[in-house]
């Protein structure tokens, strides 16, 4: 099985665009999909549907919660459609076989108070301070997932246009737009701090560090220490402010269709879950424009 595994991750990457990182996260799922045919003693090219389903409820059984039960299925249902186009099986067993279904969890965002205080300038005024100054302000305006802020190059911006070309999910690539964040600021950052922390060497990355690229990781940290600064409460990370970037959109009355491209869904479902935060002007629309509401 392990030889059909290693040229399924291949598959997976060239032939379904799937990124790198997906397609480990898809061969380490097969691992439990292993034990539980190891454990019962079947051979993986000769799987019914029904003990596909009893590889569900072994899910169940082991306590898995629902999004990692969803994720050991989609393993297993686009290995076995690996199998069928490599003709080593005649039909796929977990084709009928449904994920559990998962609790979409309410994204974490900030209130206007709450950005208010983030988005405020530190005080200190040294060429760090003003990076991380600039890394708040840019996620904010532009809701980008931190992964893809680090990985924007500068020949993909277009400074008089305010647009950013952008590899998302998926290798999906879209257009951002950043005029939201303060005119100064990037300048600023662009013309002085970036080259002073760079500090000679070159680099094609827009966000830097005074080794090169700065890391998603190194993002995540410079958001969670800003907000403790800032003594926000609230639990801030760079994907706390993408959340309050398509909320505040949406309670500004933007459609969420466009809402869902400039975020780089796929799916309308997806940009649905930030719906239930749009209450609010609900609320204050009905009662501003019913009749006897208004009464």
């Amino acid at each position: 099985m392990n030889s059909y595994i290693n040229s399924f991750q291949e598959y997976l990457i060239q032939e379904l665009n799937y990124s790198t990182k997906t397609g480990k996260t898809y061969v380490e799922a097969l691992k439990e999909y292993e034990l539980f045919l190891n454990e019962h003693h079947y051979s993986f090219l000769s799987i019914t549907k029904d003990i596909a389903n009893q590889y569900k409820a072994y899910l169940v059984q082991k306590g898995y919660e629902s999004k990692t039960s969803s994720l050991y299925l989609s393993a297993a249902r686009t290995f076995y459609h690996y199998l069928v186009e490599i003709k080593s099986i005649e039909f796929n067993p977990f084709n009928s076989i449904k994920n559990p279904k998962v609790q979409k969890k309410l994204p974490n965002f900030l209130n206007h108070s709450e950005s208010e205080a983030l988005l405020e300038m530190n005080k200190e005024t040294n060429d760090l301070a003003y990076r991380n100054d600039f890394i708040i302000e840019f996620l904010y305006a532009t809701g980008l997932r931190v992964s893809e802020l680090c990985n924007i190059k500068i020949k993909d911006i277009s400074f008089s246009e305010k647009k950013i070309k952008v590899m998302g999910k998926g290798s999906k690539e879209r257009i951002v737009f950043y005029k939201a964040c303060d005119e100064n600021l990037f300048n600023h950052y662009f013309n002085t701090v970036r080259p002073n922390i760079l500090n000679g060497l070159s680099s094609d990355y827009l966000l830097v560090s005074k080794t090169g690229k700065l890391t998603p990781r190194s993002v995540e940290k410079i958001v969670k220490n800003y907000a403790f600064k800032k003594n926000i409460k609230s639990k801030v990370t760079p994907h706390t402010l993408r959340h309050t970037f398509a909320t505040d959109l949406l309670n500004e009355g933007a459609d969420i269709r466009s809402v869902g491209e400039l975020l780089g869904h796929e799916s309308l479902s997806t940009t649905q879950i930030y719906t239930h935060v749009t209450a609010d002007r609900l609320k204050s629309v009905y009662e501003r424009t019913h009749p006897r509401s208004k009464q």
